[in-house]
């Protein structure tokens, strides 16, 4: 979005306890730094030092986890908000490493790749689309969970009785599970206790 007159890019640089934002004008020279908790009131407090420049847009790494809440505070108050992939800001930190406090220079940096970069995705407020991807997160979690499990159980099994051939999928069924059962209660020691 280079070439838009007064534009100011406000870039955050997020962690747990806090985040750095740091204000860039459209040729990407610094403006202005603020540290703000990573609380409500912080993300009011940055939200009105911003509103000294008004035209303005904010560009946050794409770290959810960290940015999620003040991503939100930001797009409920009106304001737009891009996302800067972490590959994108890969390449930035490589290219601009400079001495000093890391947090203000990273803020700057994502401020930078939003500079030059015309085509970032604009942050949304999430609602369904977002708790549909949580559950099948959860879902692929506890799939991956329930094969770890059967193969630590296979292997203990395949070492207290190398013979049994169990087949894919009968882990699943209730007879074999009470076989499975059976088997290890015939065995003392450690690999039957934790199979």
């Amino acid at each position: 979005m280079k070439g838009d007159k007064d534009m100011v890019t406000l870039g955050t640089d997020s962690h747990k306890q806090s985040h750095t934002v740091v204000a860039v004008d459209e040729n990407g020279r610094q403006l202005g730094e603020l540290r703000v908790a990573a609380t409500p009131a912080g993300h009011r407090e940055a939200l009105g030092w911003a509103r000294q420049w008004q035209k303005r847009r904010w560009a946050m790494e794409n770290c959810r986890q960290l940015s999620r809440g003040l991503e939100r505070d930001l797009l409920v108050a009106g304001e737009q908000v891009l996302q800067v992939s972490p590959k994108l800001m890969g390449r930035s930190r490589r290219s601009g490493r400079q001495l000093g406090k890391s947090d203000p220079i990273d803020a700057m940096a994502v401020a930078r790749v939003a500079l030059r970069e015309p085509n970032l995705p604009v942050a949304r407020l999430e609602g369904k689309s977002r708790e549909l991807k949580l559950l099948v997160d959860h879902r692929e979690d506890l799939v991956g969970e329930r094969t770890r499990i059967q193969n630590r159980l296979l292997w203990h099994l395949h070492e207290l009785e190398p013979g049994l051939q169990i087949a894919g999928g009968g882990l699943t069924r209730k007879v074999v599970l009470k076989e499975v059962k059976r088997r290890l209660e015939a065995h003392q020691g450690v690999v039957s206790e934790i199979a």
